[in-house]
């Protein structure tokens, strides 16, 4: 059967619209994140504003830069309630079943179980938790956003050493959680503490859900701790804070910067007064930064948080990696998958936050990001003030602030 001239116009116009629909599709396919994060296990409020920083920095470049490269930022998240083998199956479907093209992992042990299936599949990772364990061989697509925590115990134990007074090499007690989280600032604390006259007098670790620390911290002050060096979530440390009055200890506490969260306050109370100091890697509102004022625009767009929130500060932190990793690879590369990616970030030499974290470099045999520190005052109303400048521990020491 012969087609008349019009017909054939008509056929080659269809054919030409289902390609062109065809092709637009594949070019508003959304940029595909999932999120393996404790939102209902213990300490969970870490998690959810981790969560609610990471999407709301999301929703904020879909909306007002337009995605990337036209493409919107797709976020899959899912509830591992800080257990293990619920992280590992929530990476699993993250890399067969909704194809993402990168993920965030949260716990310490929770990143360490996901890894094999992260390097099976070779997706670009970033672990919440910054433990240095997550980075021991092969380091193949597993990022930290900044420096892991044996950045933090090089930089508290500096800082000890530089405000300790008396002939005397100060005396530092570990107090942790039991896990991989608790345990990773064990080693390098006492590898630092030896090669630098500081004195760790004893490790005390016990159970997520212990409610009572009277008898670890009594025990730390019979071996004469003066300060206590904690790897624990907000709701320990006030814990914590509970029993070192009960027990009438006054030490100086340091934690590093997971130590607060929304609910640190309210539960601390007339518990947290100032005395506590953290490690604390990123920008703050006093810092008046370009990150900064990207934090206060969500504030008012979202209404998620209305102050400063440590949690939620790392949420946002860790989308702008992202996001920065996929513009690279478009820059570079033409295309945003896993493979160009990984490639992206590997090639980051200094990339600028605008304060919100260090600068950023990541290549193929260094996956940290940073390694710059300092440390701050906690106070009860919710504040943090810096008491030195950033440095990098192990090579700077640390000048203090007045």
């Amino acid at each position: 059967m012969r087609l008349s001239g019009k017909k054939w116009i008509v056929m080659l116009a269809v054919a030409g619209l289902i390609l062109y629909m065809g092709a637009s599709s594949c070019l508003a396919a959304s940029i595909k994140v999932g999120a393996a994060i404790n939102l209902t296990g213990p300490a969970s409020t870490w998690g959810q504003y981790h969560a609610k920083g990471q999407q709301d920095y999301f929703r904020y470049v879909n909306e007002v830069k337009g995605g990337v490269a036209g493409r919107q930022i797709e976020m899959i998240l899912i509830d591992t309630a800080y257990k293990v083998p619920e992280a590992v199956s929530a990476v699993r479907k993250f890399a067969v079943q909704d194809k993402v093209d990168m993920i965030a992992t949260w716990g310490a042990g929770e990143g360490l179980a996901a890894k094999p299936i992260v390097q099976k599949y070779k997706i670009p990772t970033i672990n919440y938790s910054t433990s240095w364990e997550i980075l021991q061989a092969p380091i193949r697509y597993m990022y930290l956003p900044f420096g892991s925590y044996r950045m933090d115990c090089y930089a508290v134990l500096e800082y000890i050493r530089t405000i300790h007074k008396g002939p005397n090499p100060p005396k530092v007690g570990l107090l942790t959680y039991n896990n991989a989280y608790g345990r990773s600032i064990h080693k390098p604390s006492q590898e630092y503490a030896s090669k630098n006259n500081i004195h760790i007098v004893a490790i005390e670790e016990f159970p997520p859900k212990t409610v009572d620390l009277s008898t670890e911290l009594l025990r730390l002050q019979r071996m004469g701790a003066e300060y206590v060096f904690m790897q624990m979530l907000p709701a320990a440390i006030i814990s914590a804070f509970k029993g070192a009055d009960r027990i009438q200890y006054n030490p100086v506490f340091f934690g590093t910067w997971t130590s607060t969260d929304p609910d640190f306050f309210e539960l601390g109370k007339g518990l947290i007064r100032n005395r506590l100091k953290i490690q604390f890697p990123g920008g703050l509102p006093s810092d008046k930064s370009p990150g900064m004022k990207i934090m206060k625009d969500l504030w008012k767009r979202y209404k998620t948080v209305n102050r400063f929130d440590a949690s939620y500060w790392e949420g946002v932190a860790v989308g702008m990696i992202m996001e920065r990793a996929f513009v690279r690879a478009h820059e570079k590369f033409g295309r945003i998958d896993r493979e160009t990616i990984n490639r992206a970030m590997e090639s980051f030499r200094n990339e600028d936050f605008g304060g919100m974290i260090p600068k950023i470099t990541y290549t193929a045999g260094n996956h940290e990001g940073s390694f710059k520190a300092r440390i701050v005052q906690v106070h009860e109303n919710g504040t943090y003030k810096p008491m030195t400048k950033f440095f990098t521990p192990g090579r700077e020491k640390p000048k203090l602030l007045r």
